[in-house]
Protein backbone atom coordinates (compact mmCIF):
# COMPACT_ATOMS: atom_id res chain seq x y z
CA UNK A 1 0.00 0.00 0.00
CA UNK A 2 1.56 3.72 -0.94
CA UNK A 3 1.35 6.21 1.11
CA UNK A 4 2.47 9.62 0.46
CA UNK A 5 5.20 11.06 2.29
CA UNK A 6 3.34 14.12 4.07
CA UNK A 7 1.05 11.48 5.76
CA UNK A 8 3.32 8.69 6.14
CA UNK A 9 4.32 9.97 9.94
CA UNK A 10 0.39 9.81 11.31
CA UNK A 11 -0.48 6.56 9.07
CA UNK A 12 1.96 4.76 11.07
CA UNK A 13 1.32 6.12 14.40
CA UNK A 14 -2.30 5.41 14.10
CA UNK A 15 -2.51 2.49 11.61
CA UNK A 16 1.00 0.60 13.13
CA UNK A 17 3.66 -0.41 11.09
CA UNK A 18 3.79 -3.20 8.28
CA UNK A 19 6.04 -6.16 8.25
CA UNK A 20 7.96 -4.47 4.93
CA UNK A 21 8.17 -0.68 4.75
CA UNK A 22 9.66 0.17 1.40
CA UNK A 23 11.08 4.01 1.19
CA UNK A 24 12.52 4.90 -1.82
CA UNK A 25 13.12 8.81 -3.19
CA UNK A 26 16.33 11.06 -4.33
CA UNK A 27 14.87 13.33 -1.56
CA UNK A 28 17.26 12.92 1.58
CA UNK A 29 15.15 15.16 4.07
CA UNK A 30 11.87 13.14 3.78
CA UNK A 31 13.45 10.07 3.59
CA UNK A 32 14.95 10.51 6.67
CA UNK A 33 12.30 12.03 8.53
CA UNK A 34 10.04 8.54 7.21
CA UNK A 35 13.13 6.28 8.39
CA UNK A 36 12.88 7.92 11.50
CA UNK A 37 9.46 7.97 12.23
CA UNK A 38 10.03 4.14 11.27
CA UNK A 39 12.42 3.45 14.00
CA UNK A 40 10.24 5.32 16.81
CA UNK A 41 7.26 3.70 16.50
CA UNK A 42 9.85 0.41 15.89
CA UNK A 43 11.04 1.14 19.24
CA UNK A 44 7.23 1.48 20.85
CA UNK A 45 6.30 -1.76 20.03
CA UNK A 46 9.41 -3.72 21.17
CA UNK A 47 11.98 -3.61 18.38
CA UNK A 48 14.39 -2.01 20.77
CA UNK A 49 17.90 -3.54 18.03
CA UNK A 50 18.19 -2.57 15.04
CA UNK A 51 20.79 -4.42 12.48
CA UNK A 52 21.99 -2.24 8.89
CA UNK A 53 22.57 -4.10 5.86
CA UNK A 54 23.72 -2.47 2.36
CA UNK A 55 23.37 -4.57 -0.84
CA UNK A 56 26.65 -3.31 -2.67
CA UNK A 57 29.22 -5.36 -4.03
CA UNK A 58 30.34 -7.13 -1.09
CA UNK A 59 26.92 -8.57 0.10
CA UNK A 60 26.14 -11.81 0.45
CA UNK A 61 22.12 -12.40 0.45
CA UNK A 62 23.03 -14.79 3.16
CA UNK A 63 23.09 -12.30 5.37
CA UNK A 64 19.46 -11.08 5.32
CA UNK A 65 18.23 -14.68 5.83
CA UNK A 66 20.40 -15.24 8.60
CA UNK A 67 19.10 -11.83 10.09
CA UNK A 68 15.63 -13.33 9.67
CA UNK A 69 16.13 -16.55 11.57
CA UNK A 70 18.70 -15.32 13.87
CA UNK A 71 17.00 -14.02 17.49
CA UNK A 72 19.13 -11.77 19.16
CA UNK A 73 20.18 -12.37 23.05
CA UNK A 74 18.19 -9.32 24.28
CA UNK A 75 15.05 -9.31 22.26
CA UNK A 76 12.28 -11.22 20.80
CA UNK A 77 11.94 -8.98 17.95
CA UNK A 78 14.24 -7.95 14.83
CA UNK A 79 13.93 -5.01 13.30
CA UNK A 80 16.44 -5.04 10.08
CA UNK A 81 17.32 -1.96 7.71
CA UNK A 82 18.68 -2.83 3.84
CA UNK A 83 19.66 -0.65 1.43
CA UNK A 84 19.62 -0.93 -1.96
CA UNK A 85 22.21 1.50 -3.42
CA UNK A 86 20.88 1.58 -6.80
CA UNK A 87 17.73 0.97 -5.76
CA UNK A 88 17.41 -3.30 -7.40
CA UNK A 89 18.55 -6.49 -5.89
CA UNK A 90 19.28 -8.20 -8.61
CA UNK A 91 18.70 -11.71 -9.28
CA UNK A 92 19.32 -13.92 -6.43
CA UNK A 93 18.03 -10.99 -3.73
CA UNK A 94 14.84 -10.36 -5.95
CA UNK A 95 14.73 -14.55 -5.65
CA UNK A 96 15.46 -14.25 -1.43
CA UNK A 97 13.08 -10.68 -1.16
CA UNK A 98 9.96 -12.80 -2.46
CA UNK A 99 10.48 -16.27 -0.37
CA UNK A 100 10.60 -13.52 2.43
CA UNK A 101 7.29 -11.83 1.76
CA UNK A 102 5.81 -15.40 1.32
CA UNK A 103 6.23 -15.58 5.55
CA UNK A 104 6.03 -12.16 6.84
CA UNK A 105 6.57 -12.35 10.97
CA UNK A 106 5.19 -10.22 13.47
CA UNK A 107 8.18 -10.50 15.10
CA UNK A 108 10.71 -9.30 12.10
CA UNK A 109 10.38 -6.03 10.71
CA UNK A 110 12.29 -5.34 7.24
CA UNK A 111 12.60 -1.54 6.47
CA UNK A 112 14.49 -1.45 2.41
CA UNK A 113 15.05 2.13 1.44
CA UNK A 114 17.39 3.13 -1.71
CA UNK A 115 17.20 6.01 -4.17
CA UNK A 116 14.05 6.83 -7.02
CA UNK A 117 12.70 4.12 -8.69
CA UNK A 118 11.09 3.63 -12.04
CA UNK A 119 7.93 1.43 -12.74
CA UNK A 120 9.78 -1.22 -13.74
CA UNK A 121 10.81 -1.76 -10.23
CA UNK A 122 7.63 -1.19 -9.04
CA UNK A 123 6.35 -3.69 -11.05
CA UNK A 124 8.85 -6.50 -10.60
CA UNK A 125 7.63 -9.99 -8.39
CA UNK A 126 9.51 -9.27 -5.47
CA UNK A 127 8.42 -5.54 -5.39
CA UNK A 128 4.78 -6.72 -5.67
CA UNK A 129 5.23 -9.29 -2.95
CA UNK A 130 6.77 -6.88 -0.47
CA UNK A 131 3.95 -4.59 -1.31
CA UNK A 132 1.15 -6.83 -0.81
CA UNK A 133 2.43 -7.20 2.57
CA UNK A 134 3.86 -3.63 3.36
CA UNK A 135 3.54 0.09 3.05
CA UNK A 136 5.29 1.94 0.19
CA UNK A 137 6.79 5.41 0.04
CA UNK A 138 8.73 7.34 -2.14
CA UNK A 139 9.75 10.94 -2.01
CA UNK A 140 10.26 13.24 -4.73
CA UNK A 141 11.90 16.43 -4.57
CA UNK A 142 9.31 19.30 -3.72
CA UNK A 143 8.84 22.29 -5.34
CA UNK A 144 6.37 25.35 -5.75
CA UNK A 145 2.90 24.62 -3.41
CA UNK A 146 4.25 21.87 -2.32
CA UNK A 147 7.20 22.76 -1.13
CA UNK A 148 5.42 25.97 0.81
CA UNK A 149 2.80 23.63 2.22
CA UNK A 150 6.11 21.17 4.02
CA UNK A 151 7.36 24.59 5.05
CA UNK A 152 4.00 25.62 6.46
CA UNK A 153 3.43 21.96 8.09
CA UNK A 154 7.20 21.84 9.63
CA UNK A 155 6.87 25.40 11.43
CA UNK A 156 3.74 24.95 12.71
CA UNK A 157 5.55 21.60 14.15
CA UNK A 158 8.19 23.67 15.70
CA UNK A 159 5.53 26.30 17.26
CA UNK A 160 7.12 28.96 15.11
CA UNK A 161 4.54 31.73 13.79
CA UNK A 162 5.63 32.37 10.43
CA UNK A 163 3.97 34.82 7.55
CA UNK A 164 2.92 33.62 4.15
CA UNK A 165 5.68 35.93 2.56
CA UNK A 166 8.35 34.76 5.43
CA UNK A 167 7.04 31.10 4.21
CA UNK A 168 7.66 32.37 0.17
CA UNK A 169 11.22 34.21 1.24
CA UNK A 170 12.35 30.66 2.71
CA UNK A 171 10.82 28.64 -0.03
CA UNK A 172 13.31 30.99 -2.36
CA UNK A 173 16.15 30.68 0.38
CA UNK A 174 16.64 26.85 0.18
CA UNK A 175 15.79 25.83 -3.24
CA UNK A 176 14.24 23.04 -2.60
CA UNK A 177 16.50 21.74 0.01
CA UNK A 178 14.73 20.56 2.39
CA UNK A 179 17.93 19.99 4.74
CA UNK A 180 18.66 23.55 4.89
CA UNK A 181 15.36 24.87 5.03
CA UNK A 182 14.60 22.21 8.01
CA UNK A 183 18.01 23.78 10.13
CA UNK A 184 16.61 27.09 8.99
CA UNK A 185 13.23 26.42 10.82
CA UNK A 186 15.26 24.93 13.73
CA UNK A 187 17.20 28.11 14.14
CA UNK A 188 14.03 30.30 14.45
CA UNK A 189 12.23 27.95 16.91
CA UNK A 190 15.39 28.67 19.22
CA UNK A 191 14.37 32.48 19.32
CA UNK A 192 10.62 32.28 18.55
CA UNK A 193 8.86 29.87 19.30
CA UNK A 194 6.28 30.03 21.96
CA UNK A 195 6.93 34.54 21.73
CA UNK A 196 3.85 34.99 20.02
CA UNK A 197 5.59 37.11 17.81
CA UNK A 198 5.00 36.69 13.96
CA UNK A 199 8.19 35.79 12.16
CA UNK A 200 7.55 38.07 8.53
CA UNK A 201 10.08 38.03 5.58
CA UNK A 202 12.26 41.43 7.35
CA UNK A 203 12.24 38.89 10.64
CA UNK A 204 13.34 36.06 8.63
CA UNK A 205 16.11 38.24 6.46
CA UNK A 206 17.30 39.57 10.12
CA UNK A 207 18.39 35.77 10.91
CA UNK A 208 19.58 34.77 7.53
CA UNK A 209 22.34 37.45 7.96
CA UNK A 210 24.16 34.39 9.11
CA UNK A 211 25.79 33.22 5.92
CA UNK A 212 26.31 29.64 6.41
CA UNK A 213 23.85 28.84 3.54
CA UNK A 214 25.79 31.11 0.97
CA UNK A 215 29.00 29.62 2.06
CA UNK A 216 28.06 26.30 0.87
CA UNK A 217 27.22 27.57 -2.45
CA UNK A 218 31.03 29.23 -2.70
CA UNK A 219 32.38 26.38 -1.69
CA UNK A 220 30.73 24.40 -4.83
CA UNK A 221 31.78 26.91 -6.90
CA UNK A 222 35.40 26.82 -5.68
CA UNK A 223 35.29 23.48 -6.26
CA UNK A 224 34.29 24.10 -10.37
CA UNK A 225 36.76 26.31 -10.53
CA UNK A 226 39.13 24.18 -9.21
CA UNK A 227 40.28 26.33 -6.25
CA UNK A 228 40.79 22.95 -4.19
CA UNK A 229 42.72 25.38 -1.45
CA UNK A 230 40.35 27.70 -1.07
CA UNK A 231 37.45 25.10 -1.05
CA UNK A 232 38.74 23.17 1.73
CA UNK A 233 39.57 26.33 3.97
CA UNK A 234 35.84 27.32 3.19
CA UNK A 235 34.83 23.10 4.32
CA UNK A 236 36.93 23.86 7.91
CA UNK A 237 34.76 27.15 8.43
CA UNK A 238 31.44 25.24 7.81
CA UNK A 239 32.58 22.52 10.14
CA UNK A 240 33.40 25.33 12.79
CA UNK A 241 30.14 25.95 12.73
CA UNK A 242 28.42 23.29 12.67
CA UNK A 243 26.55 22.97 9.30
CA UNK A 244 25.09 19.35 8.67
CA UNK A 245 26.95 17.30 6.38
CA UNK A 246 24.10 16.25 4.58
CA UNK A 247 23.56 19.59 3.84
CA UNK A 248 26.88 19.65 1.78
CA UNK A 249 26.75 16.47 0.48
CA UNK A 250 23.20 17.40 -0.99
CA UNK A 251 24.89 20.60 -2.68
CA UNK A 252 27.29 18.09 -4.26
CA UNK A 253 25.28 15.70 -5.45
CA UNK A 254 22.92 18.03 -7.35
CA UNK A 255 26.44 19.59 -9.09
CA UNK A 256 27.94 16.15 -9.84
CA UNK A 257 24.35 15.54 -11.62
CA UNK A 258 24.23 19.03 -13.41
CA UNK A 259 27.92 18.36 -14.68
CA UNK A 260 26.60 14.20 -15.84
CA UNK A 261 23.99 16.03 -17.49
CA UNK A 262 26.40 18.90 -19.59
CA UNK A 263 28.48 15.98 -20.83
CA UNK A 264 26.09 13.94 -21.84
CA UNK A 265 24.20 17.01 -23.58
CA UNK A 266 27.66 18.14 -25.32
CA UNK A 267 28.11 14.37 -26.57
CA UNK A 268 24.64 13.80 -27.97
CA UNK A 269 24.06 17.72 -29.20
CA UNK A 270 27.85 18.86 -29.60
CA UNK A 271 27.19 21.57 -27.36
CA UNK A 272 25.48 22.65 -23.90
CA UNK A 273 22.55 24.02 -23.86
CA UNK A 274 22.65 25.68 -20.28
CA UNK A 275 19.25 27.80 -20.46
CA UNK A 276 17.16 24.09 -20.56
CA UNK A 277 19.13 23.11 -17.63
CA UNK A 278 18.13 25.85 -15.92
CA UNK A 279 21.89 27.05 -15.42
CA UNK A 280 22.21 30.51 -15.17
CA UNK A 281 25.24 32.45 -17.03
CA UNK A 282 26.85 34.00 -13.97
CA UNK A 283 27.60 29.96 -13.09
CA UNK A 284 27.86 29.02 -16.37
CA UNK A 285 31.99 29.28 -16.90
CA UNK A 286 32.21 27.67 -13.53
CA UNK A 287 30.96 24.50 -15.53
CA UNK A 288 32.79 24.81 -18.57
CA UNK A 289 35.79 25.07 -16.53
CA UNK A 290 35.13 22.00 -14.45
CA UNK A 291 34.10 19.82 -17.82
CA UNK A 292 37.71 20.80 -19.28
CA UNK A 293 39.23 18.62 -16.50
CA UNK A 294 37.04 16.32 -15.62
CA UNK A 295 36.02 13.31 -18.36
CA UNK A 296 33.46 11.04 -18.36
CA UNK A 297 35.31 8.22 -16.31
CA UNK A 298 35.87 11.06 -13.72
CA UNK A 299 32.47 12.30 -13.73
CA UNK A 300 30.65 8.86 -12.93
CA UNK A 301 33.02 8.27 -10.40
CA UNK A 302 32.63 11.03 -8.73
CA UNK A 303 28.96 10.24 -8.83
CA UNK A 304 29.53 6.54 -7.57
CA UNK A 305 31.67 8.41 -4.48
CA UNK A 306 29.03 10.82 -3.51
CA UNK A 307 26.44 7.56 -3.82
CA UNK A 308 28.40 5.50 -1.53
CA UNK A 309 28.75 8.87 0.66
CA UNK A 310 24.92 9.40 0.87
CA UNK A 311 24.80 5.80 1.68
CA UNK A 312 27.51 6.28 4.75
CA UNK A 313 26.00 8.81 6.38
CA UNK A 314 22.70 7.74 6.62
CA UNK A 315 23.40 4.24 7.42
CA UNK A 316 26.37 4.64 10.09
CA UNK A 317 27.92 6.50 12.72
CA UNK A 318 31.02 8.35 10.56
CA UNK A 319 33.06 10.04 13.60
CA UNK A 320 34.38 12.73 11.18
CA UNK A 321 31.85 13.32 8.18
CA UNK A 322 33.91 16.22 7.09
CA UNK A 323 37.16 13.77 6.23
CA UNK A 324 34.88 12.36 3.76
CA UNK A 325 33.42 15.79 2.43
CA UNK A 326 37.03 16.78 1.91
CA UNK A 327 37.75 12.96 0.23
CA UNK A 328 35.09 13.74 -2.02
CA UNK A 329 35.88 17.49 -2.65
CA UNK A 330 39.62 16.36 -4.05
CA UNK A 331 37.67 14.38 -6.53
CA UNK A 332 36.37 17.60 -8.14
CA UNK A 333 39.60 18.28 -9.32
CA UNK A 334 40.35 14.75 -10.29
CA UNK A 335 42.98 14.01 -7.63
CA UNK A 336 43.39 10.01 -8.11
CA UNK A 337 41.72 8.90 -4.73
CA UNK A 338 39.04 6.02 -6.97
CA UNK A 339 41.15 3.57 -4.84
CA UNK A 340 40.74 5.09 -1.37
CA UNK A 341 37.75 3.76 0.85
CA UNK A 342 35.68 6.17 1.55
CA UNK A 343 35.20 5.25 5.66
Amino acid sequence: MQVYPNRFKQHIEQQGLAPFMLVFGDEPQQKLDMIDSIRAVAKSQGFDERQTLIADTDFSWSQLIEATQTMSLFSDKQYIELTLPNGKPGAEGSKVLTAIAENPSPDILILIQGPKIAKDVQKAKWFKALDSQGIFSICYPLEGKQLVQWIEQRCRASQVNISPAGVNLLADFSEGNLLAAKQEIEKLALIYADSGQQVDEKVLAACMVDQSRFTVFQFVDDLLTGDIQKAIKILYRLESEGVEPNIILWNLIKEAQTLAECQAMQSLEGNINFMKLRIWQNKQALYQNALRRLTPSHISLLNTHLQQADLILKSETTARPYILLSHLALLFLPAPLQNMPLN
